[in-house]
């Protein structure tokens, strides 16, 4: 007998917390969790608390390091939310880490109304950001930086690599006030040290130059968006990369720049909804300041429900695999 239970793929645990690293990439193992861990060696005033997800976001090595400073809320991601809120008040720093979907759409109004309303020191640090699950809609958050984005005083981050990550850590502690950054965990890639890169917190930085095409980008898109420059540049095709791991507040001066130096396609590429992220944070800051590029377009996830399976072949899929983004770069020159 034929159920439909039989007739849906079955997605193991590996399929879900996928490494988004290509075969024989360079990566570094856990650097949320360990750049969390030295920070807090001379920051007494920095907890760790999450939503029963500890080994999953990289935080079970800060509970290993200060069991006295580690808070397991449980499935219970409104409580973890309200509980930082909390604990902020009293002068503490609570780094809170759950699942982008928990986060964001299950504590929503936590955020919105017991963190941010009262710019309290809360950073949330949320994995499994846009398409890097194969779970399917209840667990790929492409909608998290539309949400996010909406909330006043919230700064948010989307870090590309193992680097980006490291070095934005003490920079979110530094912060006076609540931040949001999506979260790459486990064996996390490594690119951005081969181009001279340091991460300054509201800052875009321009990777490499080109002068057929600007690629604006955050996230693992930019290391895609670095795949594809070099992929084009067999065809003699110019492509820059313009990083921009603050989605806000936007380095729109520098962005402004980018756009205006050369008459080029510009593409923004994000590991989001085409609505409401990076494409249409660009997109408004050249129509406010009256900048128009050559031609213009957004190369993120579809205004739609996507699929659960593989990454590898999500991600073709969807139009944000190197060789499925070099494809659209290809034919948007046309």
């Amino acid at each position: 007998m034929n159920t439909v239970a039989e007739k849906k793929p079955r997605l193991t645990t590996s399929a879900m917390i996928a490494s988004i690293a290509g075969e024989g990439q360079r990566v570094k193992a856990a650097p949320f969790g360990k750049a969390l861990v030295e920070l807090a060696a001379t920051r007494p005033e920095i907890v760790g608390m999450t939503a029963d997800l500890a080994k999953y976001t990289d935080l079970h090595l800060f509970a290993q390091a200060y069991p006295e400073r580690f808070y397991q809320m449980g499935m219970a991601e409104q409580l973890l939310m309200g509980a930082a809120g909390g604990m902020a008040k009293e002068g503490l720093i609570p780094f809170a880490t759950t699942y982008a979907v928990f986060g964001t759409r299950r504590a929503y109004d936590f955020i919105h109304q017991v963190i941010a309303e009262e710019n309290l020191n809360v950073k949330m640090c949320c994995a499994l950001p846009g398409l890097t699950t194969g779970y399917g809609p209840s667990h790929q958050a492409t909608e998290d930086l539309a949400m996010m984005r909406g909330i006043p005083g919230l700064t948010i981050i989307d870090p590309c690599d193992a680097l980006d990550i490291e070095q934005a850590v003490p920079q979110m502690a530094a912060h006076n006030g609540p931040v949001y950054m999506r979260l790459l965990r486990g064996n996390v890639p490594l690119v951005l040290d081969e181009y001279d890169y340091q991460f300054e917190l509201g800052k875009a930085k321009r990777l490499v130059d080109g002068d057929e095409v600007l690629i604006i980008s955050s996230g693992f898109l930019t290391m895609r968006a670095l795949e594809v420059a070099q992929a084009l540049q067999a065809d003699h095709i110019g492509v820059g990369v313009l990083h921009c791991p603050t989605i806000k507040p936007l380095d729109v001066a520098t962005i402004l720049a980018e756009v205006q130096r050369k008459p080029r396609l510009v593409v923004v590429a994000e590991n989001h909804s085409v609505v409401g992220g990076l494409g249409e944070a660009v997109a408004s800051a050249l129509l406010q300041n009256g900048v128009q590029p050559a031609r213009f377009r957004l190369a993120g996830l579809p205004d739609a429900y996507l699929d659960a399976g593989a990454l590898p072949t999500l991600h073709d899929r969807y139009g944000i695999s190197t060789e499925a983004l070099s494809a659209r770069v290809r034919a948007w020159l046309k």
